[in-house]
């Protein structure tokens, strides 16, 4: 292919990029325009307010009505769909779940007088969504954002335990890596069922799996249904579990307790 060829196929690559880029902005302007307007409107209204052709308008919100993002009422007007509804209400719950999370990781973090985190699942990887710092010298290596393999924590094996045995087994097939201190487990079989018993008994333990002298001690969080969507744990220094385990399992199981029941989520088996 000549520089030519090369430099139209990518013009024509750009371009569809743009296309589809303005196609979400045309969509979102209509879905704006709705909520703005508070009531039903028209086709022909919206596209007048927007801006774009008409047929454009109504491709688009075909294309949304077929979608359920919006609805359309006998008369023909438009408004917006039960699928967004869902939506906002997915929203409203992560946002209560959070600010619920939060206060209880500093309250647990004052009593333990240890480092706190809230964690939550992202694909093949734990991630710290939270943390309150505890007021001792003792430092912590995983900030909000760290990702680390599901294999290498205890919060990691909570998140998955509530999965299928099946496919407990295949995500840990790819997933499990070497740590670097080389005490986590690799073993996928040995992995689920750890993960398991972990969200049967409600606690899971690791100490210098993902890193050296560094242990953590953690509770699932499970919604209604029984599913693990985030752990609360304590990350401290390996000794201290080592000579109190019973304090810090206490700790944290009545943590994770305290936020299922404020979001109404006590009531699973």
């Amino acid at each position: 292919m000549d520089s030519t060829s090369i430099a139209q196929t990518e013009a024509a690559s750009q371009k569809a990029k743009r296309s589809r880029v303005s196609g979400i902005d045309r969509a979102l302007q209509v879905i704006d325009y709705l909520y703005d307007t508070g009531s039903a409107v028209g086709v022909y209204a919206i596209a007048k307010a927007i801006g774009a052709p008409l047929s454009t308008v109504y491709v688009i919100i075909d294309d949304l009505v077929e979608k359920n993002l919006l609805s359309r009422n006998r008369d023909g007007t438009v408004w917006l769909g039960a699928r967004l509804y869902h939506y906002g209400l997915a929203y409203g719950r992560s946002l209560d779940f959070l600010n619920v999370a939060n206060h209880e990781m500093h309250d647990l973090s004052r009593l333990a007088g240890e480092t706190v985190q809230v964690c939550g699942r992202d694909g093949d990887h734990m991630i710290v969504l939270a943390m309150a710092d505890g007021p001792g010298h003792f430092q912590v290596a995983s900030r909000v954002g760290t990702r680390v393999p599901l294999n290498w924590t205890a919060s990691g094996r909570l998140l998955v335990g509530h999965l299928p045995e099946q496919e407990r087994l295949d995500l840990f097939e790819h997933c499990a890596k070497s740590s670097p201190t080389g005490r986590a487990i690799i073993d996928p079989a040995a992995l689920s069922t750890a993960a398991s018993e972990a969200l049967k008994t409600r606690i899971s333990i690791q100490a210098g799996e993902s890193d050296y002298a560094v242990a953590c001690v953690a509770s699932p969080i499970c919604d209604d249904k029984g599913a693990c969507i985030a752990t609360i744990s304590i990350v401290l220094a390996e000794q201290k579990i080592a000579e109190n385990p019973e304090r810090y399992t206490a700790e944290v199981m009545a943590s994770a307790e305290r936020i299922e029941t404020v979001m109404g989520w006590r009531g699973h088996s």
